[in-house]
């Protein structure tokens, strides 16, 4: 029975590597962590400016920002990417592609969150070196970019990083949008093989939880380092 349990196991093992399965699958994390780039270059700067919008003082800017936040916040990712590739594009009579509609969803999702972000870095910065900046004759937009946002980026950095995790984590979610992201290839590999190789998705399933491991871990792992640092500063 054990030789038997061995040699299915290996059997299974070796769709990783069936013709450029392998490679296909590499390919498909490439199309993932593509989008995920492009989203968080599009959204952080989007999203620094949302969030210094957000200490302005005017009560009708920082509630439509507000709304616009807690959008992002309950309606869940997927329905917003069916939103983006199935509805908005068939009342306006355009056709875009999935790739395209993911890295648009993905980047307003980034710019919500991180608006939240810089706000909190930002109202964080102690109240003194706001008058001192005052009282040196500093503009509103001297004291942000001078004052402000030097005072918070250390708070900011971590809180960033886990956001970049996340967005690559639910790349998952774009096969629901026939994206071709390594989820995707998982499955038309599963298919391909049901018949002759039953355990092929455990393997391949298996193998994709180790690439986003390899890809996600690091991160995390960096945003904990700096975040511990940047609490002990503070308490400095």
């Amino acid at each position: 029975m054990a030789p038997l349990l061995v040699e299915s196991a290996a059997s299974g093992a070796q769709v990783l590597f069936l013709g450029d399965n392998f490679s296909r699958l590499l390919g498909g994390l490439g199309t993932s962590l593509a989008i995920s780039g492009l989203a968080l270059l599009i959204g952080l700067p989007l999203g620094i400016l949302l969030g210094s919008l957000r200490i302005v003082d005017n009560w009708v800017l920082r509630g439509i920002l507000r709304v616009y936040l807690e959008f992002f916040r309950i309606v869940p990712t997927l329905v917003v990417l069916f939103l983006f590739y199935y509805i908005l594009p068939r009342e306006m009579g355009i056709q875009i592609d999935g790739k395209t509609i993911a890295v648009i969803a993905f980047a307003l999702w980034v710019a919500a969150e991180i608006s939240d972000v810089v706000r909190s870095g930002l109202i964080s910065v102690p109240d003194h070196q706001i008058e001192t900046g005052k009282a040196l004759g500093m503009s509103g937009f001297q004291l942000l970019w001078y004052v402000r946002l030097p005072q918070s980026i250390n708070l900011m950095i971590p809180a960033v990083l886990n956001l970049a995790t996340r967005v690559v984590k639910t790349t998952s979610l774009l096969l629901l949008i026939s994206v071709i992201d390594v989820v995707t290839v998982g499955q038309q590999i599963m298919e391909t093989n049901r018949m002759a190789h039953p355990d092929a998705a455990f393997w391949v399933y298996g193998f994709i939880f180790l690439l986003y491991f390899i890809v996600c871990w690091p991160l995390s792992m960096i945003a904990k380092a700096l975040e511990k640092r940047a609490k002990e500063r503070n308490r400095d």
